[in-house]
């Protein structure tokens, strides 16, 4: 099984190698419904991102897609890290 810096390390080798940067990356997010958890991922990216919310079926979920201008792979990585230290925030 792969350890977690494995992964990371992959996966910013492979942003590096397969995308010119800067770039507007897109992130996506689930979060449990509830305007708090929202704001803490909103609250995460600059001001002039773009975000946008769709609610699950149930109404139980929101997903949150956001679109910034990042300057590099490490960038990326950074924001993944710090949403991840947000209970109940699956990043996709």
């Amino acid at each position: 099984m792969d350890s977690p810096n494995k992964d990371t390390s992959n996966f910013r080798k492979l942003l590096a190698e397969e995308i010119s940067w800067p770039h507007v990356y897109m992130f996506k997010f689930i979060v449990p419904a509830n305007l708090d958890k929202e704001a803490q991922i909103i609250e995460l990216f600059p001001a002039d991102s773009e975000v946008s919310f769709r609610s699950s079926r149930t109404g139980k979920y929101t997903s949150i897609t956001i679109k910034s201008l990042m300057n590099t792979p490490d960038e990326v990585l950074d924001l993944y890290k710090k949403a991840a230290e947000i209970e109940g925030v699956t990043s996709l």
